[in-house]
């Protein structure tokens, strides 16, 4: 009998928390049901006391997914862990994940609390949410980096109070898997009540060794639980990698001898759907879903694979779902296929008129493409969704002139608040004219941190995936535009990262 591992995922979450990977509501419950069909156990949807915005996405996510426990993050506070719960109201599982910081260096200079008011806090911020929600996660935010023995005061506290699931994070990546296995194991042993309920870890990938102090903290610790995230999205160096997690679990099962309830041919898919929502893309050679996972360039290699895939292959690409990149549509498929195709990519939209927008999208863009992806459907409805009734700029038409020897010149048609307006402008090359073209009108004064170009499938008449992150004011954002041409990409996503800078945001920080 082999005991379960819990994958809970925070790409919601903390992995929102990547600097220009916020998210809407419609983009955060179209990741959910995609998690959701990758069975996922547990769902951190959001941070429901840090904005409206996050609250109603909790709650949208809540009402929407059955099959994952939906949890939401809360402060150590009673206003924190009822938004919480109010939240949660609508979902079959629901969870509330409080914490608060137990390291000497964030209870004195973060915190400004002694130790005592520290374990108060904690003790009765999980008496508190025990009686609104059944399922209590704590957390000691720097767990890793806390003196051990109020840390081990504080977790027996929390669990006598009704703590259901403790997780000690790696909050700055500071750990090596040999000494963070053992303290995971360490707490377990010195605990009395630890048997109560089930451990937790949650690592940053700072130096490069979320994925490894993970699993030390499974196999050497006892944990039973691994918060990560799709691609390993998230702030600094991102999170614990999901796909690794799972495919490192499921591959080597001889060793770790732990079930997963996963479903791995949907690992893809939803590395797909949190690329392209957030704009941070995947690199080729990353593990399980880059682009080379796969790829055997080697000819020795090539010729081992093609006489016994296992010399070279300890697990297939069909089964993390790369077999399903295959041509779905053409310019010939009707409504009712194109319809179908969003059901299974995991797509809802709220009306027949959205489809038929959508579909109107996708009509226009087959009579430019011969073949459709999966990948070039997703990007067009992720492009439709950011357009909502608060939208202050969007995408008209663009005419540019570039000429050897001559210098590139752009005029960009585009709205602003509905009123059509026109900019014009030269530049390096013909993407820098046009964004100045926008730029020479809108004054936004924002300074671009990246400009990124990803060909979505594998031609040239692929369609190319631009994105733009921009900087003001400390704000930083990501835009995303999708296009046949480059140059159009270049300024859809331009705009739309204009739209999410005029957007305002009421975030606060939340738990690494």
């Amino acid at each position: 009998m082999t005991d379960k591992l819990v994958i809970f995922d925070t790409t919601l979450r903390d992995g929102e928390q990547s600097p220009g990977a916020s998210m809407t509501r419609d983009e955060k419950l179209r990741i959910a049901r995609q998690l959701e069909r990758l069975k996922v156990d547990v769902i951190e949807a959001g941070f429901a006391a840090s904005s409206n915005g996050d609250f109603e996405a909790v709650k949208a996510i809540a009402n929407a997914v059955k099959d994952s426990t939906i949890c939401s993050l809360s402060r150590a506070n009673d206003r924190d862990i009822s938004r919480a719960a109010e939240a949660l109201k609508g979902a079959n599982s629901a969870r509330i994940h409080t914490f608060i910081a137990t390291s000497p260096l964030h209870m004195e200079k973060k915190l400004r609390m002694t130790p005592d008011q520290v374990f108060e806090q904690a003790t009765q911020s999980v008496r508190f949410a025990r009686n609104l929600v059944g399922d209590i996660e704590f957390s000691p935010e720097d767990g890793y980096r806390s003196e051990l023995d109020f840390l081990c005061r504080v977790l027996e506290s929390v669990i006598k109070e009704g703590a259901t699931t403790i997780n000690v994070p790696d909050t700055v990546g500071y750990a090596v898997p040999e000494l963070y296995g053992n303290f995971i194991k360490t707490l377990r042993e010195r605990i009395p009540n630890s048997d109560k309920a089930i451990w937790s870890v949650h690592c940053h990938n700072d130096l490069g060794m979320a994925v490894a102090n993970s699993l030390a903290g499974v196999k050497i610790g006892g944990a039973r639980q691994v918060e990560c995230t799709i691609n390993g999205l998230g702030e600094r160096a991102g999170n614990c990698s999901l796909e690794e997690i799972v495919m490192a679990v499921k591959t080597r099962k001889d060793y770790f001898n732990l079930s997963l309830g996963i479903d791995a041919k949907q690992i893809v898919a939803a590395s797909r759907m949190v690329s392209q929502t957030t704009g941070f893309v995947v690199q080729p050679n990353k593990a399980v879903v880059g682009a080379n996972a796969f790829a055997h360039a080697s000819g020795i290699h090539q010729d081992g694979v093609l006489k016994a895939r296992d010399t070279y292959e300890i697990m297939r690409a069909e089964d993390v779902g790369w077999s399903a990149n295959k041509i779905v549509l053409g310019k010939l498929s009707g409504r009712n296929a194109f319809k179908q195709r969003l059901e299974e990519l995991g797509v809802q939209m709220e009306s027949e008129s959205e489809i038929n927008a959508a579909f109107s999208k996708f009509k226009e863009l087959a009579d430019r493409k011969s073949e459709i992806f999966d990948e070039d459907i997703l990007a067009l409805v992720s492009e439709e969704s950011v357009h909502g009734d608060d939208e202050q700029f969007a995408f008209v038409s663009l005419a540019q002139h570039s000429e050897t020897g001559e210098r590139p010149h752009a005029k960009v048609v585009f709205t602003v608040s509905g009123r059509e307006v026109r900019g014009e402008s030269d530049g390096n090359g013909p993407v820098d004219a046009s964004l100045k073209a926008i730029e020479s009108h809108v004054k936004s004064g924002a300074e671009m941190v990246l400009y990124s170009v990803n060909a979505i499938s594998g031609s040239t008449e692929s369609q190319g995936e631009v994105t733009v992150r921009l900087q003001n004011s400390g704000r930083v954002v990501n835009g995303v535009g999708a296009d046949p041409d480059i140059v159009v990409a270049s300024a859809k996503a331009y705009l739309s990262a204009l739209n999410k800078l005029q957007s305002k945001s009421d975030r606060v920080a939340a738990q690494g």
